[in-house]
């Protein structure tokens, strides 16, 4: 409202400019020094709400639609190592949050989980479990819990590398010269997995909105589909990669890989496996070997990307105003599939098929009050103290020192295993499990690891009190 003197002088007028009218009116409120002091009051005539400066909806702005573009990083990134293993990664398609796939280095190993690894035959010890190893094995264990498993990579599942396997699955060809060679199975993406149908919504809501914009003839909208469709082919060249697990020399025997897995909780998982599994899951370095190799021709290329994204939104902020509007449907569509496959657990991303997984059980059942009772069910599996000292799984004091040596003495004298009813499995390493039962370890009944360790305890608290006492009788007779 702008206030203004009226023509008389006497007062000040009141004229408001907008669209809604007023009646303005004056009432004398003040009178001092013999002058009188008129305030003016708008009166609300005929008000009605605005819209779009008085334009209504045809000149609804939405010019903010480019910054969807660029949301929805944390659901992008959950999964897009293991996108990038398929070939699908390739496709034309709608991207939420592209540039959060072209930082200026990318990573060179995957992420792991905190734990302690010890071989219990070979001594290799590592402080945490690799990405495969753990979205293969790593379900949430209760405390002081202690299962077994058995993996195999079986013989019959050597195959050769089918059109899904290396379009969808990101599984290399063998040279020409191999082509006879039957092919170890490989681990890979899953190719009709939740990850395959967020890519292929993204592809289709692309060639909609290209589709669209041609028949609404909006030449913006038609490079800005273009521009932001392509730059997601683009970032699949920049971070393609395959894993690359180490593999024994040729002519060396594999030794007996078993592996013991100590979680922050006391819980313990035993991996009954050969060398070669137990270096590929636990012991070696999962490298990622990327396709683009050249850092400087990667920076290169993401350089590119970028400039290709914000080209991309100043053309998507100059569409029609029906267009935005299906931007921003499409985007709203893309970053809720990309937040319901990030949401999922990470192992339905990934086809693990070429390990096979039996479950063994403990007598006792893989529950424990203790940890003490834990690590005597884990010495009784694995036969064997020695990985306890390595793994830093119990103190190095005389108590359990002792205790130590004769939980694995007593291990042997029980060095039998039957065929029956799993206790408590899980369900997910059971898919290979006989129909008879699987393999159940048996344990002594007259020992009770627990009421030993306290024995040892005792005793030697004792020994030392006696020793304390005599020491100072000693000194006292002196």
């Amino acid at each position: 409202m702008i206030a203004s003197r009226s023509p008389d002088g006497g007062g000040l007028a009141a004229s408001c400019i907008g669209a809604a009218d007023f009646r303005v009116f004056e009432t004398s409120v003040l009178r001092m020094s013999g002058n009188q002091a008129n305030t003016t009051i708008a009166d609300l005539g005929h008000w009605h709400m605005l819209w779009g400066n008085g334009g209504g909806f045809y000149h609804f702005q939405l010019d903010i639609v480019g910054f969807l573009a660029v949301l929805g990083e944390s659901s992008v990134t959950a999964n897009a190592q293991v996108s990038a293993l398929s070939r699908l990664f390739y496709l034309p398609r709608l991207l939420p949050a592209p540039q959060a796939l072209l930082p200026p280095s990318r990573p060179s190993e995957l992420p792991s989980r905190r734990a302690r690894v010890t071989g219990v035959h070979t001594g290799n010890n590592k402080e945490h479990v690799h990405h495969i190893a753990n979205i293969l094995l790593g379900q949430e264990l209760p405390t002081f819990t202690v299962r077994c498993v058995k993996v195999t990579k079986p013989d019959e599942l050597k195959l050769r590398p089918t059109r899904m396997d290396t379009i969808f699955k990101g599984v290399q060809k063998k040279n020409k010269s191999q082509s006879s060679e039957l092919l170890p199975p490989s681990i890979k993406a899953k190719a009709t997995g939740p990850l395959s149908a967020v890519t292929l919504t993204g592809f289709f809501l692309s060639v909609s909105l290209f589709m669209i914009s041609f028949i609404l003839g909006d030449g913006y909208s038609m490079i800005a589909t273009l521009l932001l469709s392509f730059l997601s082919t683009l970032i699949g060249i920049a971070n393609k990669w395959h894993l690359k697990l180490a593999k024994r020399p040729t002519g060396s025997d594999p030794d007996r890989g078993d592996t013991v897995i100590r979680y922050p909780n006391g819980s313990f998982l035993v991996v009954k496996c050969d060398d070669d599994i137990a270096r590929e899951l636990y012991f070696a370095p999962e490298e990622i070997e990327y396709d683009i190799k050249s850092l400087p021709f990667y920076r290169i290329i993401s350089l590119m990307a970028t400039l290709i994204l914000m080209l991309g939104i100043i053309f998507l902020a100059n569409a029609k105003l029906q267009l935005q509007f299906a931007w921003a449907g499409s985007y709203g569509i893309i970053n809720a599939a990309h937040w319901a496959a990030a949401a999922l657990p990470a192992k339905v991303h990934w086809d693990l098929s070429c390990y096979k997984i039996e479950e063994q059980s403990v007598a006792g059942g893989p529950t424990n009050k203790t940890f003490t009772e834990a690590l005597w069910k884990a010495i009784l599996i694995t036969k064997s103290k020695e990985w306890v000292t390595i793994n830093e799984a119990a103190p190095q004091t005389p108590t359990w020192e002792q205790w130590l040596d004769k939980a694995e003495m007593v291990s042997w004298t029980v060095d039998k295993i039957e065929t029956g009813p799993l206790i408590n499995p899980i369900p997910e390493w059971n898919m290979h499990t006989p129909p008879k039962g699987g393999t159940v370890w048996l344990a002594p009944k007259d020992w009770d690891a627990k009421a030993a360790w306290d024995k040892f305890d005792r005793e030697n608290k004792l020994a030392k009190k006696l020793e304390k006492d005599g020491g100072v009788r000693g000194s006292q007779t002196v």
